[in-house]
C-alpha cells in the first residue's frame, strides 16, 4: 500500500469513527431507556497519556488521549471503509 493511500484510508476510517460516534450520541439522546439504548450506546474507553517530551530548550506534553468506541462507531468505520472501497 502506498503512503498516499494509507493516509487517505486512515482519514476515511477516522471520519467514519467520528460520524459513528456522533450518530451514537444522537441515539443516546433520542432512544428511550432500555436494552436497545444500552446496547448501542455503551462505550469501551481506552486512554493514553499524558506523554511528555522534555528537551533542553523545549518541553512538550501531549495527552491524555481518550478514545470512546461503541457499536455505532464500529458501524461508522465499516460503512466508511465500504464506501471508500466501492467508490475509489
Amino acid at each position: 500500500m502506498h503512503r498516499k493511500n494509507l493516509r487517505v484510508y486512515t482519514a476515511v476510517l477516522t471520519g467514519g469513527l467520528l460520524v459513528g460516534s456522533f450518530v451514537g450520541e444522537l441515539l443516546a439522546r433520542f432512544l428511550p431507556a432500555g436494552v436497545a439504548r444500552d446496547f448501542f450506546t455503551t462505550s469501551v474507553v481506552g486512554h493514553l497519556g499524558p506523554i511528555s517530551l522534555d528537551l533542553v530548550a523545549v518541553g512538550l506534553t501531549l495527552g491524555p488521549l481518550t478514545l470512546y468506541v461503541n457499536i455505532i462507531s464500529l458501524v461508522g468505520i465499516a460503512l466508511a471503509a465500504y464506501l471508500y472501497r466501492a467508490f475509489f
